[in-house]
């Protein structure tokens, strides 16, 4: 039997209980990574828990507000303590905070949707990327949008968020270009049939788009161990 592409990996992946978070966590588990799984709601990470468990594969819950940087943090140095590397992060959380036009934004959802979307990412990267240089193959991949090609009226909030996010990876990317093993990538999933796309359209019927199993191969292939782009924005 051929080894699994990601046996004995570590990954972390957040906004795991639902989702492209969930699939992607079922995706890494079925091909041997030991996956944490880190979001907010402890009831939905048992449920993805247990069906890794049930398919043959380990998980660690993380129950953890991504807004709490200080519990980031504390994450990686529980972390360090346990494992001493982490090989794959995958930033997949993120909140849509609302349509609206730009100036009426309430500053409570403005400043949510940027702490969600890009201040916490940027806080995993401050909090892991040493134990990410631990790793023989680390692998960043962060989740984006296709919105950041259009900037539709109303989406402001969100599609300057993603922006961000993208600057900051790729930043990230050519500062650590010539480091032999660590790599770091975008993924704009699409279309995909999720609860944030149901509260963004919700007229649209859900049966017509990607479910978020479809999506995962992009996902295993950027994290695999002899995937050496970097700085790239890939469409699944």
């Amino acid at each position: 039997m051929a080894e699994k592409t990601l046996a004995g990996r570590l990954a972390l992946i957040t906004g795991a209980s639902r989702g492209i978070g969930a699939a992607v966590a079922k995706r890494f588990a079925a091909e041997g990574a030991h996956v944490v799984l880190l979001a907010r709601t402890q009831g939905a990470l048992e449920e993805v828990d247990d069906a890794i468990r049930s398919a043959g594969g380990t998980a660690t819950l993380v129950t953890l507000d991504l807004r709490d940087g200080d519990a980031i943090d504390q994450m990686g140095l529980a972390l360090y303590q346990r494992f001493g590397r982490l090989d794959i992060l995958v930033g997949n959380a993120a909140i849509l905070g609302g349509l609206s036009p730009v100036g009426h934004f309430s500053i409570k959802d403005w400043t949510e949707v940027m702490a969600v979307n890009v201040t916490a990412n940027w806080r995993l990267i401050r909090g892991f990327e040493a134990l990410l240089r631990q790793s023989d193959a680390g692998r960043a991949l962060f989740v984006t949008s296709g919105i950041t090609t259009a900037f539709p009226p109303f989406w402001g909030a969100y599609a300057a968020s993603k922006a961000a996010l993208e600057a900051l990876a790729k930043t990230w990317a050519a500062e650590i270009a010539n480091h032999p093993c660590l790599k770091v990538n975008l993924v704009d999933p699409g279309v995909v049939r999720t609860r944030m796309r149901a509260q963004a359209f919700p007229g649209e019927d859900p049966s017509m788009n990607r479910d978020p199993t479809e999506i995962t191969q992009t996902f295993l292939d950027l994290v695999a161990p002899d995937c050496h782009r970097n700085g790239d924005i890939v469409r699944a």
